[in-house]
C-alpha cells in the first residue's frame, strides 16, 4: 500500500469464503484495508470475519441487482477483487447441461462485469481505484475444458479492454492468471468422486492460495503510476502448449 497520495482503504473481495478469495481478504486486512468479503457460505464467511475482522456479506454474485446494491451501500471502493468463479467439468461441451453453461458464464463473466460496473463510477470520479480480475491460464491457453476456458477467456478480454477504456482515469486493471492451485476448485467442478479424486491428485507441488494472494498484493501495492497488467503463475512442474494427435476410427463411415 505504497506510492500514492491517497492510500487505499476499502476492498471488496468476491468468492471470499475459501481458497484464493479467503487468502486475499486475509492479506488485505493485514495490510490495513477495510475488507468487505462476499460469498454464499455464511459459516465460512463468519469464520473469516472472526479471524480477520473483515465485513461479511452472504450473497450469490449471480444475484446481479443485489450485488449492485451491496456495492453501492459500501460506498467508494478502492480495490475490487473479482475472484468468484467456478467450473463444470463433468462432461465435454457437447454433453454439458445448458444450465451448467449458464451458471458458469453468469458466475465467471457477468458477475465480474456487474461488480466492476458498480464500483467504477466512484473510482473514475476520484481518479483512483484498482480492478483485479482473477482469470486463469485456461483463459490464455487451450485446455480440455471448453466452457470454463471460454469464460476465463472472456475475463482476459474484459481486462484488456477495460484497461484501454480506462486510460487517463487513474484507475488500474490487473489480471491474475493462475495455473494449478491447491484449492477446493475440483470439489465443485467435478461431481463424480472417482474422477474428482484423480483430477485433484496432480502429483506436483501446486501453487497455494496464499501464493496467489502474494501476487495480488504485489499488484495493488506498487506506486499508482505503475499498472501491473497481467501476472501468470503456475507450478514449476506444470506448463501449457504443445500438440496432440489422436486417431479417429473412420471404419464405420
Amino acid at each position: 500500500m505504497t506510492g500514492s497520495k491517497h492510500e487505499p482503504q476499502v476492498a471488496l473481495v468476491t468468492g471470499a469464503s475459501s481458497g484464493i478469495g479467503a487468502a486475499t481478504a486475509t492479506r488485505l486486512r493485514a495490510a490495513g484495508y477495510t475488507v468487505h468479503a462476499l460469498a454464499r457460505r455464511a459459516d465460512r464467511l463468519e469464520a473469516l470475519a472472526s479471524n480477520t475482522g473483515c465485513v461479511p456479506h452472504v450473497l450469490d454474485v449471480r444475484e446481479h441487482q443485489q450485488l449492485v446494491e451491496l456495492a453501492e451501500s459500501i460506498g467508494p471502493v478502492d480495490v475490487l477483487v473479482n475472484n468468484a468463479g467456478l467450473a463444470r467439468m463433468d462432461a465435454r461441451l457437447a454433453d454439458t447441461p445448458i444450465e451448467d453453461l449458464v451458471t458458469t458464464v453468469d458466475t465467471n463473466v457477468t458477475a465480474a462485469m456487474v461488480a466492476a460496473r458498480a464500483v467504477l463510477p466512484a473510482m473514475i470520479e476520484r481518479k483512483r481505484g484498482h480492478i483485479v480480475n482473477i482469470g486463469s491460464m485456461a483463459g490464455l491457453y487451450p485446455v480440455a475444458a471448453a466452457s470454463y476456458g471460454a469464460s476465463k477467456g472472456a475475463v482476459h478480454l474484459l481486462s484488456l479492454n477495460l484497461r484501454l477504456e480506462l486510460t487517463g482515469t487513474g484507475v488500474r486493471v490487473t489480471e491474475i492468471n493462475p495455473g494449478r492451485v491447491s484449492t477446493e476448485f475440483y470439489d465443485v467442478a467435478v461431481t463424480d468422486p472417482e474422477r474428482r479424486s484423480t483430477l485433484k491428485d496432480s502429483g506436483v507441488d501446486e501453487v497455494t492460495a496464499d501464493e496467489v494472494a502474494d501476487a495480488i498484493m504485489y499488484a495493488v501495492s506498487v506506486p499508482r503510476h505503475v499498472n501491473i497488467n497481467r501476472i501468470e503463475l503456475q507450478p514449476t512442474e506444470q506448463t501449457y502448449g504443445g500438440s496432440q494427435f489422436d486417431q479417429v476410427d473412420w471404419s464405420d463411415q
